[in-house]
């Protein structure tokens, strides 16, 4: 397959490298010093799944640059914020055999990427195993809880194209399979996420940490009730029936998964860099206001965020300054 890895942040990192040493013609998108990086010394992926190298067949800044864009699948790992102008940009050397990955966090990314690529060509992906940046096109895998999910969320792609697509994933190590019900999926990481990322980057701990203390257990529950109270009131299903069913999930199996994973929240706010939160916790106070549902500590968690995240990128703006 011929295929473009649009961000090669920890997740595209791994993306690449993997179905690159699997054989497939890989070409990854970044911002320049990272390009500049794995054009010299190629993707390097260490962890859970062993440690692997490639060298990438093309490394651009930008789509005009790809030299061969009859693609078969893009890749798109960017932050939720910025999946808007990547669809835009893709959406320029789109093919009608062109299909797009959104493997990425949050609420919204299918929404803002449907404005520019037709929703037939558009795969969600749920992707719910654990990496860290080391380095420019390094990545650390460090935790799984389960498979990756893909599906088209209003099941407009024919299913053998999904079943392959999933198939070139675990072919190449990434433990991937195909369902109808992306959106019970997704949704579910949505609320894995606002409990854990959010609270993770508030508290500067990794998963496991949150979970041994009363504290922070009862904030996590409550971001936990006011989503279910919000899906509830949408009529959107998740895989669990209640949210008490959801909570002994949260503790017994997908904690004990993750435990020792970082934030990838607090990884940015840590390199001076911006949030997903809107797309977390924000999208669920956001929706809450259309719906008439209430989300008192998941609008507290996010002003919380928010703070923390301007405090440091003032922080790093003054540094940058005192160095020039």
């Amino acid at each position: 397959m011929n295929i473009l890895i649009f961000g090669l942040g920890a997740l595209g990192t791994v993306y690449a490298c993997l179905l690159k040493e699997k054989g497939h013609k890989v070409t990854g998108l970044s911002r320049k010093p990272v390009q500049e990086a794995v054009w010299e010394k190629g993707v390097r992926v260490t962890g859970i799944w062993g440690e692997h190298h490639a060298m990438l067949d093309e490394v651009v800044t930008g789509v005009d640059k790809i030299s061969d864009s009859n693609l078969d699948l893009v890749i798109v790992t960017v932050k939720s914020y910025d999946t808007e102008k990547a669809a835009a940009e893709i959406a320029g050397i789109l093919s009608p055999d062109t299909y797009v990955v959104l493997a990425q966090n949050g609420y919204g990314n299918f929404e803002a990427a449907a404005k520019h690529i037709p929703e037939n060509r558009l795969i969600l992906g749920r992707v719910i195993f654990g990496a860290e940046t080391t380095g420019p096109g390094t990545s650390k895998v460090t935790v799984i809880a389960d498979d990756v999910i893909l599906g088209s969320p209003k099941n407009l792609i024919d299913q053998y194209k999904m079943e392959k697509f999933a198939s070139v994933f675990r072919e190449a190590g990434i433990p991937t399979r195909f369902s109808k019900h992306v959106m019970k999926y997704i949704w579910g990481k949505i609320i894995y996420n606002s409990a854990l990322n959010s609270m993770g980057a508030i508290l500067e701990v990794n998963y496991g940490k949150l979970a041994e203390v009363e504290y922070s257990r009862r904030l996590m529950e409550s971001v936990i009730r006011e989503i279910f109270d919000l899906l509830e009131k949408t009529g959107q299903e998740v895989l669990w029936p209640n949210p008490e069913a959801y909570i002994k999930d949260f503790y017994e199996k997908l904690i004990p998964a993750t435990a020792s994973h970082h934030p990838s929240m607090l990884q940015d706010i840590q390199r001076g860099r911006r949030t997903e939160i809107d797309a977390l916790n924000g999208a669920v106070v956001e929706m809450g206001k259309k719906y008439g549902v209430s989300t008192p500590v998941n609008d507290i968690i996010v002003s919380l965020v928010k703070a923390k995240e301007k405090m440091i990128l003032s922080s790093h703006c003054r540094q940058d300054k005192e160095e020039i």
